[in-house]
Protein backbone atom coordinates (compact mmCIF):
# COMPACT_ATOMS: atom_id res chain seq x y z
CA UNK A 1 0.00 0.00 0.00
CA UNK A 2 1.25 3.49 -0.88
CA UNK A 3 0.69 6.47 1.42
CA UNK A 4 -1.86 8.77 -0.23
CA UNK A 5 -0.22 11.90 -1.62
CA UNK A 6 -2.89 14.07 0.04
CA UNK A 7 -1.32 13.42 3.47
CA UNK A 8 2.01 15.00 2.64
CA UNK A 9 0.45 17.73 0.50
CA UNK A 10 -1.76 18.82 3.40
CA UNK A 11 1.14 18.88 5.85
CA UNK A 12 3.29 20.96 3.49
CA UNK A 13 0.52 23.53 3.21
CA UNK A 14 -0.13 23.50 6.94
CA UNK A 15 3.55 24.12 7.69
CA UNK A 16 3.37 27.54 6.03
CA UNK A 17 -0.24 28.33 6.98
CA UNK A 18 -0.45 27.20 10.59
CA UNK A 19 -3.40 29.28 11.76
CA UNK A 20 -6.98 28.62 12.82
CA UNK A 21 -8.26 30.71 9.93
CA UNK A 22 -6.44 28.67 7.28
CA UNK A 23 -7.24 25.38 9.00
CA UNK A 24 -10.96 26.10 9.19
CA UNK A 25 -11.02 27.24 5.57
CA UNK A 26 -9.29 24.01 4.53
CA UNK A 27 -11.01 21.60 6.91
CA UNK A 28 -12.21 19.30 4.08
CA UNK A 29 -8.58 18.87 3.00
CA UNK A 30 -7.59 18.07 6.59
CA UNK A 31 -10.38 15.50 6.89
CA UNK A 32 -9.31 13.86 3.64
CA UNK A 33 -5.67 13.72 4.79
CA UNK A 34 -6.62 12.42 8.25
CA UNK A 35 -8.76 9.62 6.83
CA UNK A 36 -6.00 8.69 4.37
CA UNK A 37 -3.39 8.60 7.15
CA UNK A 38 -5.61 6.47 9.41
CA UNK A 39 -6.21 4.07 6.52
CA UNK A 40 -2.47 3.78 6.00
CA UNK A 41 -1.84 3.24 9.73
CA UNK A 42 -4.47 0.47 9.77
CA UNK A 43 -2.54 -1.18 6.97
CA UNK A 44 0.70 -0.80 8.94
CA UNK A 45 -0.96 -2.36 11.99
CA UNK A 46 -1.79 -5.42 9.92
CA UNK A 47 1.77 -5.66 8.62
CA UNK A 48 3.27 -5.05 12.05
CA UNK A 49 1.11 -7.77 13.61
CA UNK A 50 2.96 -10.27 11.43
CA UNK A 51 6.11 -9.58 13.46
CA UNK A 52 4.48 -8.64 16.77
CA UNK A 53 1.16 -10.32 17.58
CA UNK A 54 0.47 -7.96 20.49
CA UNK A 55 -0.75 -5.25 18.07
CA UNK A 56 -3.05 -7.51 16.07
CA UNK A 57 -6.41 -6.13 17.22
CA UNK A 58 -5.52 -2.43 17.26
CA UNK A 59 -7.63 0.24 15.61
CA UNK A 60 -5.81 3.06 13.82
CA UNK A 61 -7.92 5.69 15.61
CA UNK A 62 -6.47 4.48 18.92
CA UNK A 63 -2.91 4.88 17.63
CA UNK A 64 -2.99 8.19 15.75
CA UNK A 65 -2.19 11.35 17.70
CA UNK A 66 -4.37 14.45 17.54
CA UNK A 67 -3.09 17.25 15.31
CA UNK A 68 -4.23 19.91 17.77
CA UNK A 69 -1.52 21.26 20.07
CA UNK A 70 -2.02 21.94 23.78
CA UNK A 71 -0.86 25.55 23.95
CA UNK A 72 -2.10 26.41 27.45
CA UNK A 73 1.39 26.51 28.97
CA UNK A 74 3.47 26.75 25.78
CA UNK A 75 5.45 29.77 24.60
CA UNK A 76 4.80 28.63 21.03
CA UNK A 77 1.11 29.34 20.41
CA UNK A 78 1.01 27.63 17.00
CA UNK A 79 -2.33 25.82 17.14
CA UNK A 80 -1.51 22.70 15.13
CA UNK A 81 1.25 20.16 14.81
CA UNK A 82 2.93 20.07 11.42
CA UNK A 83 2.86 16.30 11.44
CA UNK A 84 0.80 13.16 11.61
CA UNK A 85 2.07 10.54 14.04
CA UNK A 86 1.00 7.07 15.07
CA UNK A 87 2.16 4.87 17.95
CA UNK A 88 1.48 1.24 17.12
CA UNK A 89 1.56 -0.54 20.46
CA UNK A 90 -0.56 -2.81 22.60
CA UNK A 91 -3.20 -0.58 24.19
CA UNK A 92 -2.83 2.27 21.70
CA UNK A 93 -1.07 5.61 21.87
CA UNK A 94 -1.59 6.04 25.65
CA UNK A 95 -0.01 2.67 26.42
CA UNK A 96 2.78 2.26 28.98
CA UNK A 97 4.45 -0.33 26.76
CA UNK A 98 7.27 0.05 24.25
CA UNK A 99 6.04 0.09 20.66
CA UNK A 100 6.50 1.32 17.12
CA UNK A 101 6.19 4.91 15.94
CA UNK A 102 5.74 6.50 12.51
CA UNK A 103 6.02 10.27 12.13
CA UNK A 104 5.40 12.12 8.87
CA UNK A 105 6.36 15.79 8.62
CA UNK A 106 7.97 17.77 5.78
CA UNK A 107 11.75 17.68 6.24
CA UNK A 108 11.37 15.90 9.59
CA UNK A 109 9.87 12.45 9.08
CA UNK A 110 11.13 9.44 10.98
CA UNK A 111 10.45 5.83 11.93
CA UNK A 112 11.23 4.54 15.37
CA UNK A 113 9.90 3.37 18.67
CA UNK A 114 10.83 2.10 22.08
CA UNK A 115 9.47 3.92 25.12
CA UNK A 116 9.35 7.72 25.30
CA UNK A 117 9.27 9.60 28.63
CA UNK A 118 7.82 6.68 30.59
CA UNK A 119 6.16 7.17 33.94
CA UNK A 120 8.44 6.72 36.99
CA UNK A 121 7.16 3.20 37.65
CA UNK A 122 7.93 1.96 34.14
CA UNK A 123 11.25 3.82 33.95
CA UNK A 124 12.37 2.29 37.23
CA UNK A 125 11.38 -1.17 36.02
CA UNK A 126 13.45 -0.77 32.86
CA UNK A 127 16.45 0.54 34.78
CA UNK A 128 16.27 -2.38 37.22
CA UNK A 129 16.19 -4.84 34.34
CA UNK A 130 19.24 -3.24 32.74
CA UNK A 131 20.98 -3.30 36.12
CA UNK A 132 20.35 -7.02 36.49
CA UNK A 133 20.88 -7.94 32.84
CA UNK A 134 22.77 -5.29 30.92
CA UNK A 135 24.54 -7.94 28.85
CA UNK A 136 21.37 -8.84 26.93
CA UNK A 137 20.42 -5.20 26.42
CA UNK A 138 23.87 -4.35 25.08
CA UNK A 139 23.84 -7.38 22.79
CA UNK A 140 20.66 -6.02 21.20
CA UNK A 141 21.58 -2.35 20.79
CA UNK A 142 25.19 -3.10 19.78
CA UNK A 143 24.25 -5.71 17.20
CA UNK A 144 25.76 -4.61 13.88
CA UNK A 145 22.45 -4.72 11.97
CA UNK A 146 20.65 -2.83 14.75
CA UNK A 147 23.44 -0.27 14.91
CA UNK A 148 23.15 0.45 11.19
CA UNK A 149 19.54 1.53 11.69
CA UNK A 150 19.76 2.97 15.20
CA UNK A 151 23.28 4.25 15.98
CA UNK A 152 22.30 5.46 19.45
CA UNK A 153 19.58 5.71 22.06
CA UNK A 154 17.67 8.92 21.40
CA UNK A 155 16.77 11.46 24.06
CA UNK A 156 17.82 13.23 27.23
CA UNK A 157 20.02 11.79 29.97
CA UNK A 158 20.48 12.53 33.65
CA UNK A 159 23.72 14.30 34.54
CA UNK A 160 24.56 11.63 37.09
CA UNK A 161 23.38 8.21 38.23
CA UNK A 162 19.64 7.83 38.94
CA UNK A 163 18.73 8.06 42.60
CA UNK A 164 19.14 4.71 44.33
CA UNK A 165 21.56 3.28 41.74
CA UNK A 166 25.27 2.71 42.27
CA UNK A 167 27.23 5.27 40.27
CA UNK A 168 30.05 2.71 39.97
CA UNK A 169 27.89 0.23 38.06
CA UNK A 170 29.84 -0.66 34.91
CA UNK A 171 26.99 0.29 32.59
CA UNK A 172 25.74 3.30 34.52
CA UNK A 173 25.56 5.30 31.27
CA UNK A 174 22.69 3.06 30.15
CA UNK A 175 20.73 3.89 33.29
CA UNK A 176 20.96 7.65 32.86
CA UNK A 177 18.49 7.82 29.97
CA UNK A 178 15.08 9.36 30.64
CA UNK A 179 13.66 7.53 27.62
CA UNK A 180 14.66 4.43 25.70
CA UNK A 181 13.71 5.50 22.20
CA UNK A 182 15.24 4.79 18.82
CA UNK A 183 14.87 6.94 15.71
CA UNK A 184 15.64 6.52 12.01
CA UNK A 185 15.26 9.76 10.05
CA UNK A 186 13.43 9.43 6.76
CA UNK A 187 13.67 11.82 3.81
CA UNK A 188 10.73 13.37 1.98
CA UNK A 189 11.77 11.32 -1.04
CA UNK A 190 11.53 8.11 1.01
CA UNK A 191 8.06 9.08 2.25
CA UNK A 192 6.79 9.28 -1.33
CA UNK A 193 8.53 6.05 -2.35
CA UNK A 194 6.52 2.97 -3.29
CA UNK A 195 8.84 1.05 -0.94
CA UNK A 196 7.84 3.11 2.13
CA UNK A 197 5.69 0.40 3.72
CA UNK A 198 8.34 -2.29 3.32
CA UNK A 199 10.97 0.07 4.73
CA UNK A 200 8.82 0.88 7.76
CA UNK A 201 8.15 -2.78 8.53
CA UNK A 202 11.83 -3.61 8.12
CA UNK A 203 12.71 -0.92 10.68
CA UNK A 204 9.98 -2.16 13.02
CA UNK A 205 11.36 -5.68 12.72
CA UNK A 206 14.81 -4.43 13.68
CA UNK A 207 13.28 -2.68 16.68
CA UNK A 208 11.26 -5.65 17.99
CA UNK A 209 14.03 -7.28 20.12
CA UNK A 210 14.58 -4.10 22.11
CA UNK A 211 10.82 -3.61 22.54
CA UNK A 212 10.56 -7.18 23.82
CA UNK A 213 13.34 -6.48 26.31
CA UNK A 214 11.73 -3.25 27.55
CA UNK A 215 8.27 -4.76 27.77
CA UNK A 216 9.50 -7.76 29.72
CA UNK A 217 10.64 -5.32 32.41
CA UNK A 218 7.37 -3.37 32.34
CA UNK A 219 5.20 -6.51 32.63
CA UNK A 220 6.94 -7.78 35.77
Amino acid sequence: MILDKVVFDFLKQLAVNNSKEWFHANKPLYQEAKIAFEKYVQYLIGRTSEIDRSVKNLNAKDCVFRIFRDIRFAKDKTPYKNNFGAYIVEGGRKSVFAGYYFHIEPDNSFIGGGIYCPQPEQLLAVRKQILSNSKTFKSIINNSEFKKVFPEIYGEKLKSAPRGFDKNFDDIELLRYKSYTFVKNTSDKDISSKNLSDNIIKVFGTLKPVNDYLNKAIRI
